[in-house]
């Protein structure tokens, strides 16, 4: 059986990372959560105060920043780690959250983490999860999946997972926070994000996980065993 790259693309709290990690679990193959990572770059630059706009500095921090992921059996996940801390719930605050569009628009950032990314997919049975993952990251992917929801459905689980995690927001904050990372997203000059021309819509808004993953998972062994 041949292995083959899955990459899933969409915009915030639609349920690409869910899809992604029930489709590598499904195919025995590594889950790559790139989010997490551009995460973890904006949680390092917020700490140490790196300033966006000045491209050296961008470039030093970029030098002392090592990204893994460790997986956690208690989760049967894995876990983003920074310079060897485990970081995966401080990346999912709302501070990085208003800050994580802004820091991957930047061109470093982005050749930093997908030169990363592409490393991770050179043996294949690699499903990875982004914004860019078709586009750029993984282009030759045998199987790209755009992931869609209505706004005020992924407001809804955006807001669920927030207060699972005692994170003190509102629905109204969630909402500008999606909006303006869809913008930022979707109108950087650095890899955009937007639907490869041979990726497959999935519009999930209404569709269980177990649903979602039933369709994707054809989609996957469709390619997996016509290669």
């Amino acid at each position: 059986m041949n292995k083959i790259v899955i990459a899933i693309d969409g915009y915030s709290s639609c349920g690409k990372s869910t899809l992604a990690k029930q489709l590598a679990n499904a195919l025995n193959y590594v889950f790559v959560d790139s989010g997490a990572m551009y995460r973890a770059i904006t949680l390092y630059f917020l700490r140490n105060k790196i300033d966006n706009d000045n491209p050296q500095a961008v470039q030093q921090a970029l030098q002392n920043i090592s990204l893994t992921f460790k997986f956690n059996a208690a989760k049967e996940s894995s876990d983003m780690y920074l310079n060897n801390e485990n970081v995966e719930d401080l990346i999912r605050e709302m501070q990085v959250s208003q800050n994580v569009s802004k820091v991957s628009t930047l061109k470093d950032v982005r050749v930093f983490a997908v030169a990363q990314q592409q490393q991770m997919g050179i043996a294949k049975g690699v499903v990875m999860d982004g914004r860019d993952i078709g586009t750029a990251v993984f282009p030759d992917a045998e199987l790209k999946i755009f992931v869609t929801a209505t706004i005020d459905v992924r407001v809804e689980r955006r807001l669920k997972e927030m207060v699972e995690k005692n994170i003190n927001t509102t629905r109204e904050e969630v909402k500008k926070n999606l909006e303006e990372r869809d913008f930022i997203d979707s109108t950087r000059a650095i890899s955009p994000l937007k639907k490869a021309d041979d990726a497959i819509v999935l519009d999930n808004s209404f569709l269980t996980r177990e649903e979602q993953l039933t369709i994707a998972l054809q989609w996957a062994n469709e390619k997996i065993y016509s290669n």
